[in-house]
């Protein structure tokens, strides 16, 4: 796996693991729930207290960000009519069964690893790795919206107590601050916009604050490592010649926005803004973002261009900010249609089996690799299809239906109907790992990710089947006797296991999966983006949030 470190591995999103023992599937076990009308009501319950709480404390400063007016300006509540229930009894069982997935890996993590970042199943223990710079409870605070949004209360509240007793930010050490922010800055950011919870609210900003030392650099171009104790940053050993890189300093964006929403301060919106201006202003090999930019000159520093790992969520965030702005950040939109113009043109290739996929650019020449974290592609071209040339809205949907098909093909020609890190496309292969150092599965979301858009744009029941498919996969062969783990080859069906279950598959996999057989409206594309780690953002509504006679128009509550 060290092969694969530098590439996909140390980043993006999560660090490369050595593969420890193996370890045998166990029979599953069900957990039992309580009814969900329980639930709802309990739900219910946190939610007007959360009101109670928030409505006394605003008022008096007109900067104060009002939850009851960001309420109202919804277009449907957060979790829908009916959590999202489905009437179809087959896809609410599915539904249910994801449910169950989240509860057992929840409480295996708690009763193991309660307050570390992640459990590792097979020794029953917690791991706390490097990527956080001391700060723990990554499991914790990836799972609070996806706990509460499944109405998995009594879990949600152990989790907002542990935030509330336990989350020490005042930590030293070297955190990444990409994960930091997608992890913790998102996740707490979600978890206050779906309840209220001002305790949420003030650590986000407390930790937002603390990432903004990154930004000291000649150009405000952030570096990638930060002491979030000393405020020192630094840039990461395996990136070339001291630079930062595209995937990091570009997915920023979604949650600095916010973070001045809620403070009203205006430096987390003018650090990201800086980036972007950067970013327009240098020249573009034939209209591409390479994945290595300098932070003291500005300028690339390798011709390696990926919609995969170092590359991926730059775009991703291009599209989502302007969707979040309500669609008035017409920066955004007009980079988001560039760039995808350039990957068109550069980037996306045909097999001669006939699957699309997105090559990787080094210098004018192409790897003919996809990653596993590229596979994120035919969601993000899919929830852009609408905005662009009117004339382009059907083959951005075909381009988005035809990624994400490949994606699945890269799970069916595996022995456990898992896919791997990264497929290729040359020597004969079509959308499977040639090289060793690529068949692993860590319990990734991307290909999942991409099934959940697919599906709410156009209702073809095949993205829901796949995604069934994936559930069965994961049980048969990520499910332990004590939580999920990921397999270093998903080219045999005698799994090798890695002993981690991580934050993301909480946050990300199982979100996903629990939305794809979901109704339309629990988290509803109208009102929610999604950050790069699933944690829902709501639209900005500026027109709506400054007119305080929008009490009557907004449906509400």
């Amino acid at each position: 796996m060290t092969s694969a470190k530098v590439e996909a591995g140390i980043k993006l999103k999560s660090q490369s693991r050595k593969p420890p023992v193996s370890y045998e599937a166990t029979e599953v076990r069900l957990a039992g729930g309580k009814a969900q009308e329980d639930l709802n009501l309990s739900r219910s319950k946190t939610e007007s207290a959360s009101e109670k709480v928030t409505s006394s404390n605003h008022g008096a400063n007109s900067d104060t960000f009002s939850y009851k007016k960001f309420r109202r300006c919804l277009f449907k509540p957060p979790l829908g009519r009916d959590s999202g229930r489905p009437a179809d009894p087959q896809t609410n069982e599915r539904r249910e069964k994801v449910k169950e997935m989240m509860k057992f890996a929840w409480d295996n993590y708690k009763r193991y690893a309660w307050g570390k970042n992640e459990l590792r199943p097979l020794t029953r223990n917690g791991h706390i790795g490097n990527m956080f710079g001391g700060l723990r409870g990554a499991s914790v605070v990836d799972s609070l919206d996806t706990l509460y949004i499944m109405g998995l209360m009594d879990e949600y509240n152990d989790a907002k107590e542990w935030v509330k007793t336990s989350l020490d930010l005042n930590s030293n050490g070297e955190a990444s601050l990409f994960e930091v922010n997608i992890r913790y800055v998102g996740g707490l950011l979600s978890a206050y916009y779906l309840t209220g919870e001002e305790l949420f609210k003030n650590k986000a900003v407390e930790l937002g604050e603390k990432l903004l030392p990154a930004f000291n650099t000649p150009t405000g171009i952030p570096r990638g490592v930060i002491n979030l104790g000393s405020g020192t940053s630094w840039s990461w050993g395996w990136a070339s010649a001291g630079s930062s890189i595209l995937a990091e300093f570009g997915t920023l964006h979604l949650e600095f926005v916010h973070l001045t929403e809620l403070s009203s301060n205006p430096v987390y919106t003018e650090k990201v803004m800086n980036i972007r201006k950067l970013l327009n202003k240098i020249e573009k090999p034939h209209g591409l973002y390479p994945n290595f930019l300098s932070p003291v000159s500005g300028n690339w520093v390798q011709h390696h261009v990926s919609i995969g790992g170092l590359g991926d969520s730059f775009y991703e965030y291009l599209i989502k900010s302007y969707l979040m702005s309500d669609k008035t950040d017409d920066d955004a939109k007009k980079m988001y249609y560039t760039a995808l113009e350039a990957i068109e043109a550069n980037l996306v290739q045909k097999s001669p089996g006939g699957l699309t996929y997105m090559a990787e650019w080094r210098g004018g020449i192409l790897d003919h690799k996809m990653g596993h974290l590229a596979c994120f592609s035919g969601g993000m071209i899919g929830i852009g299809a609408d905005d662009g040339a009117a004339e382009k809205r059907q083959h951005y949907l075909d381009l988005a239906a035809e990624i994400t098909h490949t994606c699945h093909e890269s799970y069916t020609r595996s022995a456990t109907k898992l896919g791997p890190e990264a497929f290729r496309f040359d020597s004969g292969a079509e959308a499977t790992a040639t090289r060793l150092s690529d068949r692993y599965y860590i319990l990734r979301p991307e290909v999942i990710e991409s099934y959940m858009y697919m599906w709410r744009l156009t209702h073809d029941p095949k993205y829901r089947e796949w995604g069934w498919e994936a559930v069965e996969a994961l049980e048969q062969h990520c499910r332990v006797e004590s939580g999920f783990s990921g397999i270093r080859d998903v080219y045999t069906t005698s799994v090798s296991h890695d002993n981690m279950q991580q934050s993301f598959f909480l946050s990300e996999t199982l979100k996903y999966l629990y939305l794809l057989f979901s109704d339309d409206d629990l988290l509803s594309l109208e009102d929610w983006v999604f950050n790069t780690e699933a944690h829902p953002l709501p639209i900005i509504r500026n027109s709506c949030l400054q007119d305080d006679a929008t009490q009557e128009k907004t449906v509400s509550e």
